[in-house]
């Protein structure tokens, strides 16, 4: 059902520390937090006294993340209690950031969405900001319909949860929104869907 070559979904490389950055800022989401650890080795003193951690443990509790986190030895290593307090303190620092900061974000989709939507409304470029994929594959889908947003959909097609129409989940990506396109299945024949598939586990 999905089509192949989109050019709008988003690639992500990976991240890694950036020795010529002046200061990093680490903002990770569940598994994104193996992103970093698994990269401690080649954090050399000087970077780690320049670096912030931001991370919410959301989909890896009891991971003990939050506590390998701690003690990488970062300059800051933040704990947030959920993602949107995650994302009010990292807009605020990126409005005071200074030239040579370096942002890294790694998490799930959605998550890595709103992240990099924080980055741009602070004119970042979303070419310059290393991502990472860890964790589920459920992905957040605006309905094009009533523009309504739906977090964690693992299945297509799905029941749009603010206007009820059964949404196609499309590889259509909007950078701007952070989400991914849903359109109405059964518009031409209503009532008529094809069974869902769990495509987003």
């Amino acid at each position: 059902m999905l089509v192949e070559g989109i050019k709008s979904r988003p690639v992500y490389h990976g991240i890694a520390a950036d020795p010529r950055a002046r200061r990093h800022i680490f903002v990770l989401e569940g598994e994104g937090a193996r992103a970093l650890l698994e990269q401690r080795p080649t954090l050399t003193p000087a970077m780690l006294a320049s670096t912030e951690i931001l991370y919410v443990a959301r989909g890896s509790a009891g991971e003990g993340h939050a506590d390998a986190l701690s003690a990488v030895g970062a300059d800051v290593a933040w704990i947030a209690p959920t993602v949107e307090t995650l994302l009010f303190r990292l807009r605020a620092m990126l409005a005071v950031a200074h030239m040579g900061t370096r942002l890294y974000i790694a998490g799930t989709e959605g998550f890595i969405g709103k992240a990099m939507q924080v980055a741009l409304d602070q004119g970042m470029d979303y070419s310059t900001i290393p991502t990472e994929h860890r964790g589920s594959l459920a992905r957040r889908v605006q309905c094009v319909h009533c523009k309504g947003v739906t977090e964690d959909v693992t299945m297509t097609p799905f029941t749009c949860s603010h206007c009820g129409l059964s949404l196609l989940v499309r590889d259509h990506y909007s950078r701007r929104l952070g989400a991914f396109q849903g359109v109405c299945v059964d518009a031409e024949e209503p009532g008529v869907t094809p069974e869902p598939e769990a495509l987003f586990l």
